[in-house]
């Protein structure tokens, strides 16, 4: 059995989010979902727009996640989370920052070196991201004045 692990905050769930865990699971027999904690997403990106333990249910509703969890506050080292979950590879998303080779050292020097770690394909749409989604949002509705429910 492969476990894989994917790691994504998974705010306003969208088909990029979907895609990237179907690609996941390609990669092995059981996918394992952390979704970042509010304190990271807080630390790292933005305020969350839904709050962790919803949108771990979210994800946790999606057809080729096995297992979803909330992932560690930013005060608990990063690599912690793999003693929970020991998988046998990491899948990047496409647009997550972080290199393959960052997260190998990362791995390496944490004692994980026999962790494989593999970016997946994109989807080709031109709304297969949060930010593109609130950008699209917005400029259908610029007036903050009701938005589409303006009557």
């Amino acid at each position: 059995m492969t476990k894989i692990m994917a790691v994504g905050v998974f705010d306003l769930l969208h088909a990029g989010h979907l895609h990237y865990l179907e690609q996941a699971k390609i990669l092995g027999s059981e996918l394992v979902v952390v979704v970042a904690h509010d304190d990271t997403v807080r630390a790292r990106k933005h305020e969350p727009v839904t709050n962790h333990d919803l949108r771990k249910r979210m994800v946790e509703g999606l057809k080729p996640v096995d297992r979803a969890i909330v992932g560690n506050p930013p005060s608990v080292p990063i690599y912690e989370i793999l003693d929970e979950i020991s998988p046998d590879v990491i899948a990047l998303g496409y647009d997550q920052k972080h290199s393959i080779d960052s997260v190998r050292d990362g791995l390496s020097s944490s004692g994980y070196s026999n962790v494989r770690v593999v970016r997946v394909e994109g989807l080709s749409d031109d709304l297969d991201g949060t930010r593109k989604i609130i950008a699209r949002i917005l400029n259908l509705w610029p007036n903050e004045e009701g938005g589409p429910f303006e009557e």
